[in-house]
């Protein structure tokens, strides 16, 4: 059955939830109340049924902007193990009946007042304060059953870990450097980000059982030629002796900081196979979505406050035959327009049933981070699940900085922007292109100042020699007003109506889709993409 629409100006005037029957309410009713995410869950009930559409599929695309390609894409790489092949959304909103009404409601409130009422100095000291490192012992006290954070120091991020990225707490988290996936990403947009890989034991572990850097080192420089398609790459300098073989084939075992391509993993993890593109079972990752630092002189950074603390665990390995079978049954289901189903795990998260196992947290009213809402959780699940673009599931991995200088804590003034894999202009200045703005919506005039002309194309000049720092974060007055109205979402806990960090509502957005009258993009604005990059080429 189709969801109702309520009008906008219901949307925008209606008072908070107040003790009203949630549990009785339709879905028009419930999106007029707003009730906090927590509230809603504490009844059962669900208020978006298509919660994995997120809100930029909503995007206007006039017939000609297609911020889309980023994420959906048809394959071409027969041995590419995502069988998704959804590039024809690029080219029309293929929705469920339910999700023609954009449930995302956020968007459209206006936050100018609230944001201007909050002081600098307030949300500065917020979004310097640490709620991480709490959140264990907040755990622990409600006698979780599910992952439990296990990173110490998380919140003062790089000075976690060494100049290599390892974590320093022994607990085998490791950082890599690796380039925001436009545009949601981009701290111009609201939000700065990190992202950790662990792997099972084995895989830091020797032949003999003691724990090894070197192996673990070396290991993982094979996962990233597995996903990158690579002969050989650099890592930080390994003793071949402790790892008891020859990995850069020069017939010595010494000290090196090259590795050649190999069939197997080495030390403990010497009987499993390099699957390309795929991780081994047991491999976790560890994301923290923060707010938009903002230091001396209005530099940008990562801050110490979490909005979302993500993890993500492959909680079973399917071969390449199994994924296709599963892909497939997933394009069925769209086809046949099911709403998306999922398998509660309580604590322990969501299974994505594609093989891996999803958990969040996100900051309550008082900013302390508490555990996500099934609802809150199956947002996720629309990115890391069934979209064409992903390399088993993921999308930081894949994009890292080659080599040994991309082991280390996130920085954004190492990378230049280089093309995607097959383009020949730089990735960020592509999707400008493309997107016709610098964020999904168009709305981010900041950027549009910065890197259009006067005619609305992109200055290619003035964006030359750029590191990405330079490109994609903000000035120090628009991440205070970004940083400010997301403190009013996690005020209000209405991440279920979205966690766009929007003060005005964009206007480039449907409230609602008629997909009979809805336009869609001619040939000519549809587009391949591989979301890997070619760091060896200079961008035109």
């Amino acid at each position: 059955m189709r969801a109702l629409s309520v009008p906008l100006c219901l949307l925008l005037t209606a008072p908070a939830w107040a003790g009203s029957d949630l549990a009785s309410m339709d879905s028009a009713a419930l999106m007029q109340a707003r009730p906090a995410s927590e509230e809603l869950a504490a009844v059962g009930r669900r208020y978006n049924p298509e919660a994995p559409v997120p809100p930029m599929c909503y995007t206007r695309i006039e017939g000609k902007h297609n911020p889309c390609y980023v994420c959906h894409q048809s394959y071409e790489d027969s041995a590419r193990p995502n069988y998704m092949g959804d590039g024809s959304l690029q080219q029309e909103y293929a929705f469920s009946d339910a999700a023609l009404v954009n449930h995302w409601t956020n968007l459209f409130v206006d936050r100018t007042e609230a944001v201007a009422a909050m002081p600098d100095e307030d949300v500065l000291a917020y979004i310097n304060q640490d709620n991480y490192d709490a959140l264990p012992a907040r755990l622990a006290a409600r006698d979780w059953q599910g992952w439990m954070p296990d990173l110490a120091d998380y919140g003062a991020g790089a000075g976690a870990f060494d100049e290599h990225g390892l974590a320093r707490d022994g607990s085998w988290w490791v950082a890599f450097v690796y380039k925001p996936q436009p545009s949601t990403f981009w701290p111009s947009n609201g939000s700065t980000d990190d992202v950790l890989i662990r792997l099972p034991a084995p895989f830091y572990t020797d032949e003999n059982g003691a724990e090894s850097r070197d192996v673990y080192m070396a290991n993982l420089a094979l996962l990233e030629m597995a996903f990158q398609d690579f002969e050989d790459t650099t890592l930080p300098m390994v003793d071949e002796g402790a790892i008891g073989a020859d990995i850069d084939g020069d017939g010595v075992l010494g000290k090196t900081g090259k590795i050649l391509r190999r069939d197997r993993f080495l030390g403990a993890a010497s009987d499993q196979p390099v699957h390309r593109m795929l991780y081994p079972e047991g491999t976790e990752f560890l994301h923290s979505v923060r707010y938009v630092g903002v230091g001396e002189n209005g530099a940008i950074h990562v801050p110490r406050r979490m909005k979302e603390l993500r993890y993500m665990v492959k909680s079973r390995l399917y071969t390449a035959p199994a994924l296709a079978s599963l892909y497939g049954n997933e394009n069925q289901e769209k086809l046949d327009e099911n709403l998306p189903r999922y398998i509660d795990l309580g604590d322990r998260g969501m299974d994505t049933g594609f093989g891996w196992t999803l958990l969040g947290f996100i900051e309550d009213a008082n900013g302390d981070l508490r555990p996500q809402t099934d609802e809150e959780q199956l947002f996720c699940r629309g990115c890391h699940a069934s979209v064409g673009a992903t390399l088993d599931q993921t999308w930081a991995f894949p994009r890292k900085l080659p080599g040994a200088e991309g082991w280390g804590y996130i920085d954004l003034r190492l990378m230049q922007d280089v093309p995607n894999r097959g383009q020949a202009r730089g990735e960020i200045a592509t999707y400008l292109e493309r997107a016709g703005g610098a964020d999904e919506f168009r709305s981010n005039d900041e950027m549009r100042a910065r890197w259009f002309d006067a005619n609305g194309q992109v200055d290619h000049a003035a964006m030359q020699g750029r590191s990405v720092y330079d490109l994609i974060t903000p000035s120090a007055e628009r991440a205070l007003a970004m940083n400010k109205a997301y403190r009013v979402i996690v005020q209000e806990q209405s991440f279920l109506f979205g966690r766009d960090a929007t003060i005005k509502p964009p206007v480039n957005v449907h409230a609602e889709i008629d997909s009979s009258t809805a336009p869609t993009l001619p040939p000519e604005f549809r587009y391949t993409h591989d979301i890997r990059l070619d760091w060896l080429r200079r961008a035109e």
